[in-house]
């Protein structure tokens, strides 16, 4: 269960106002690939982004959970690189999910960390590079809406088992908000990122093939 817009500074760079609520979408089981997989652009994409989040993965049952209880729902955390194409999410009819959930779009790792271990998930760095360019430099203390929150509001609205993943949202620097203009992965392109306490991961950008496999960077 990805969160949009959920960091302060990456809403002003978007040039959109702070949501009143947390913004949700679905991302697709589908498009989960391992912490050094390749990203495959899908065919004809022009704006695939960038955008390094920190994962959630529930422990136990949830059901309106308290906000005070909810970080107790919590096994652990991960690094996630929500991988987004920009023209299918904003450009195309219907809702964001399409520009989500392509093939390769959820590099995911390269730990678990358990929440005893993390401590607390809001005092997290976290950063992102492009062929060695630092693009995203931010920080879990500027999310808008914190992990607890994001836990116990999402568990009003459905039942959240063990091991689903929440993404919570990106700090400023995704391609979409370059200037003087958007910067976007096109294939030979490395994508490395990380959260302290957390680890890094690191992607190679590929074109599309109908019979590419995924395969790891070295």
């Amino acid at each position: 269960m990805p969160l949009e817009l959920n960091f302060s500074d990456h809403a002003a760079e978007s040039g959109l106002a702070v949501p009143a609520e947390p913004v949700l979408f679905t991302k697709a089981t589908s498009c989960i690939v391992g912490p050094n997989d390749d990203i495959m652009l899908p065919k004809d994409s022009e704006k695939t982004d960038w955008e390094v989040e920190l994962g959630v993965v529930i422990g136990r049952t949830a059901r309106y959970v308290p906000e005070q209880e909810a970080l107790e729902y919590v096994a652990g955390y991960c690094v996630v690189n929500d991988v987004s194409e920009r023209a299918y999410q904003l450009e195309r009819a219907g809702t964001w999910d399409k520009g989500k959930g392509c093939d390769t779009f959820g590099p995911i790792g390269p730990y678990l960390v358990t929440s005893d271990e993390v401590g607390d998930p809001q005092l997290l760095d976290m950063w992102l590079d492009v062929n060695g360019k630092r693009m995203q430099t931010g920080s879990t203390r500027t999310m808008i809406f914190p992990v607890r929150t994001l836990v116990s509001y999402i568990s009003h609205f459905m039942t959240l088992n063990p091991g689903d993943l929440i993404t919570t949202g990106t700090p400023p620097g995704v391609g979409m908000g370059k200037k003087p203009a958007p910067i976007y992965l096109k294939a030979g392109d490395v994508v490395e990122l990380g959260i302290s306490k957390l680890g890094a991961q690191r992607q190679g950008v590929v074109a599309w093939s109908r019979h590419a496999g995924v395969s790891r960077v070295e």
